[in-house]
């Protein structure tokens, strides 16, 4: 699954392609995505200007005058930028058609990614409403992981992991940022100490920022705007590193399972 870091670079990659630009027609190939399009879409975004892209969580926000397109890329999903008169393949799903032909097209071969439309308020919508603090805005603070934290019993990566907390850790950016910050992942959230914490929440945004500069890591699935693979090789401390050395102290990296997800981490060096 894409990951923030690669939503954060496809957002990027799209925005000065698209930004300014007036949606001359949508082509909607499958409505059948995680949520079913509204037929409603080709009316609503036709004729409209795209004003600003920008990221919230994994959702992708395209704002025009009269509202705003939220997509999630879900499992397998990708953007890219293609001329329209580019034949389409089996999974591509959504064009948006701009001036020139310059068409934003949608792939997604699990169709678990959606678009929806909406006239209010995109952050009040049902699927962003609720979500937690962006890890690179100053609201993700050791006192704020803290507070949060507190009478907490589920495991310190889970917790980290909580959209409801914090959006867009995902599984090997949990296990990259507990590693560098030497908690155990295995520890409740609730027995962190506030001090770990500040430190925890300072490393995120290094390893965030980091993989981000990068262009994220090695998910097979991304591709970006230009539709070449939008990954890096990224140098990975833990993650997928089962029974190599720990590049401080040399002892044999762990996995466990956490959440029906692997997490890597040193037992010595983590506590």
């Amino acid at each position: 699954m894409p990951e923030l870091p690669e939503v954060e670079t496809t957002c990027r990659g799209i925005a000065p392609h698209i930004t300014g630009k007036t949606v001359n027609r949508i082509v909607v190939r499958n409505r059948n995505l995680r949520w079913p399009v509204t037929k409603r879409l080709e009316e609503a975004i036709t004729g409209e200007t795209i004003r600003h892209v920008s990221r919230r969580a994994k959702y992708l926000l395209m704002e025009t005058d009269s509202g705003t397109l939220i997509l999630h890329l879900g499992m397998s999903g990708s953007l890219r930028i293609v001329n329209a008169i580019v034949p389409p393949e089996k999974h591509d799903h959504i064009d948006l058609v701009f001036p020139h032909y310059k068409t934003l097209r949608f792939t997604d071969p699990r169709r678990f990614g959606s678009l929806h439309w909406t006239t209010r308020d995109p952050l009040q919508h049902k699927l962003l409403r609720e979500l937690g603090v962006e890890p690179l805005s100053d609201e993700l603070s050791g006192d704020y992981l803290h507070t949060q934290s507190r009478g907490r019993k589920v495991d310190v990566k889970q917790f980290i992991m909580n959209s409801h907390v914090v959006v867009g850790i995902g599984n090997i950016y949990a296990s990259e940022s507990l590693y560098m910050a030497g908690i155990n992942p295995k520890r409740a959230a609730g027995r962190v100490s506030r001090e770990k914490y500040k430190l925890l929440a300072e490393v995120i945004k290094e390893v965030l920022t980091d993989s981000i500069s990068q262009g994220g890591t090695t998910l097979r699935d991304f591709v970006n705007d230009e539709g070449k693979p939008g990954y890096f090789s990224q140098h990975l401390n833990v993650y997928g590193k089962t029974g190599e050395p720990c590049i401080s102290c040399r002892v044999p990296i762990r996995e466990i399972r956490q959440g029906q997800r692997s997490t890597f981490y040193c037992p010595k060096c983590q506590r």
